[in-house]
């Protein structure tokens, strides 16, 4: 498979343009002795037949904010919504990992399966919230992804939440933080006010995001963010400053930046992979504003052109 060009990448990322709204076509290569196919390339697995992996193509990054049953605006979702979405998934072979995971390649999944990464913004208590037993209360996110990765036993019970200051309605958030950091759940920052980065300038920037990532260690120690998801989608003045930087003495680093997006993610092994700006897709049912870009319909764009998906070959450090 195409080597690991991931230091190439970080030093060309800084002058990439934005891949917001773009669609970017797959990108296919072949190992040697492999017979090339319309999908890729044909991966020989122990316990099946080949499969046609390609894993140079489109990943869909997912993103969530509200499960609510009375929605108010095109960025929530009822949770009768979120089930059927991720049921399809479930049933397209679609595997989730983390948004970290994503971000640095490593997306160890069965042959023939395709990555999603599930994202949500904003720590909303819709997407979590504890019952007096301990447990993820019925009809939240993580309760919901519990339940059909029940059901499915390939569809792991993984995704990446996005905190801001007191998640979930909780002040400080070491209960909520501890429990999904304890389950599998990732943490990720979207900064500690949900501030627009761009028009706070470049110390406050740096003092939002670096508040954010340590009031996420402090709360939950061990939980290390490796991503972060821009409030509105919006860098800084200066962009790199979301990917790397430092305020009152603590510096932060991050292996990826995550948009708002209308388009899915290119393969972390493709040249058009840019850690600063990566593009993610709002869920949406196939009607509604710009329903266009939403999930509903670029899920049936990657049912309808197969080839253009992230396809594993089984292979996870290949």
């Amino acid at each position: 498979m195409t080597p690991n060009v991931r230091p190439l990448l970080l030093a060309i990322s800084l002058l990439s343009a934005t891949a917001c709204g773009t669609d970017p076509a797959p990108v296919h290569s072949a190992p040697k002795g492999s017979a090339p196919s319309s999908t890729g390339v044909v991966a020989t697995t122990a316990s099946g037949p080949p499969v046609a992996a390609n894993e140079l193509g489109d990943v869909p990054v997912l993103m969530y904010h509200r499960i609510t049953p009375n929605p108010a605006s095109v960025y929530d979702r009822t949770p009768q919504d979120l089930r059927a979405e991720l049921e399809r998934l479930a049933g397209e072979r679609y595997v989730p990992v983390t948004a970290g995971d994503y971000a640095a390649g490593k997306i160890d999944i069965p042959a023939g399966a395709h990555p999603v990464v599930l994202t949500f913004d904003d720590g909303d208590p819709t997407q979590f919230k504890l019952t007096a037993e301990g447990t993820p209360a019925a009809e939240t996110a993580v309760a919901i992804i519990q339940d059909v990765a029940a059901r499915y036993p390939e569809f792991r019970p993984v995704a990446t939440f996005y905190v801001n200051g007191d998640p979930f309605g909780e002040p400080g958030g070491v209960k909520s933080l501890t429990w999904l950091r304890d389950h599998g759940m990732e943490i990720g920052n979207h900064t500690l006010t949900h501030a627009n980065l761009r028009q706070v300038g470049g110390a406050a920037a740096q003092r939002d995001i670096s508040r954010g990532d340590q009031a996420i260690r402090q709360a939950a120690p061990g939980a290390e963010p490796a991503t972060i998801a821009l409030p509105f989608g919006i860098h800084p003045s200066d962009p790199a400053l979301a990917l790397a930087g430092s305020s009152d003495g603590v510096s932060y680093r991050y292996r990826g930046v995550f948009l708002v997006g209308a388009n899915p993610a290119p393969s972390p092994h493709s040249p058009k992979f840019d850690p600063l700006r990566i593009p993610r897709i709002r869920s949406q049912a196939i009607t509604g504003k710009e329903a266009q870009f939403g999930s509903a319909a670029w899920l049936d764009k990657l049912a309808a052109e197969p080839g253009r998906r992230f396809t594993s070959d089984g292979v996870p450090n290949a």
